[in-house]
């Protein structure tokens, strides 16, 4: 059990300094305004979205993320609004970050219309060493930390019609260090790059086929890449399955409550050696 603890916070750590650090999502495609500015008001009405993901179930420490947003096109201007709200914990860390988007449309065809967005965001950094095993506490590297704030701002675009989609956008253009002493970053969070898109298919008059990808890269991490298909049945529920490169497979389901709601849900079994120690990650939005 000892090893087995050991190796989960070197994968933490592991995860933290080089790899994909922001939050992932299986159903990004629902939640694309927390990764791309551009996003905000595309969609011509207020909408509002919430999310709870539990990642590797009976894992201490696992990651927990939870998001919130709402965004609005602003009158007819061309312009749109949003603000959003992701809560990310893993292990002994606890990360809240507030953003701010703005974006601006302009119509490239009959077709289509091209959004250019920004993004502010702030970041409240929380490190509890109380939840770790530590071997000597008055280790300066290992205190607690509470609200390290750090400021970013980022930056998409986004071309899209009635039934297709494609945005480029980085988040998070600085590079920013938390729970750093003596100019040594201990969590380091590199800059990331995404590309999303997106297209419906009418298959019939009562079936419709949405694949969509996702694909993140950053400094120092392999490429990942997120391949999704969803069937829509009468407009009313939804079938799919995804697949992350050298990570897991998904399902998806959901269902369109009224003509204003629609909630969905999503589980992962991971295709790695982790699989033998969890059972999977749930997602609910």
């Amino acid at each position: 059990m000892k090893k087995i603890i050991i190796n989960v916070l070197l994968l933490f750590a592991g995860f933290s300094m080089y790899s994909q650090q922001d939050a992932q999502y299986t159903q990004y495609m629902y939640n694309t305004i927390n990764i791309n500015p551009a996003y905000a008001g595309s969609r011509d009405v207020l909408s509002i979205f919430g999310l709870h993901r539990t990642q590797w179930v009976g894992i201490d420490g696992a990651p927990e993320s939870n998001t919130f947003s709402i965004s609005s096109p602003l009158g007819n201007s061309g312009l749109g609004g949003g603000l959003s709200f992701i809560n990310d914990k893993i292990g002994p860390t606890n990360e809240n970050k507030i953003s701010a988007d703005m974006s601006y449309t302009i119509s490239t065809s009959d077709t289509y219309k091209l959004s250019f967005g920004i993004k502010a965001s702030a970041n409240l950094f929380n490190f509890d060493a109380n939840k770790l095993n530590i071997y000597n506490p008055s280790d300066a590297n290992l205190q607690n930390v509470s609200n390290d704030f750090t400021p970013n701002i980022g930056a998409g675009v986004f071309l899209h019609s009635d039934n297709t989609y494609l945005g480029l956008s980085v988040p998070n253009f600085l590079k920013t260090t938390k729970y750093s002493n003596n100019d040594r970053a201990v969590y380091l969070d590199e800059m990331h790059f995404y590309l999303i898109g997106g297209h419906v298919f009418d298959l019939s008059s009562e079936i419709k086929f949405k694949p969509s990808f996702l694909l993140k890269a950053t400094q120092g991490a392999p490429l990942q890449l997120d391949l999704s298909g969803n069937f829509l049945f009468n407009e009313k529920f939804t079938l799919g399955v995804a697949w992350r490169w050298n990570a897991a497979v998904s399902a998806m389901a959901g269902f369109q409550i009224s003509p204003g709601l629609f909630v969905g849900y999503g589980y992962d079994l991971e295709t790695t050696n982790l699989e033998n120690y969890n059972s999977g990650s749930h997602e609910i939005f």
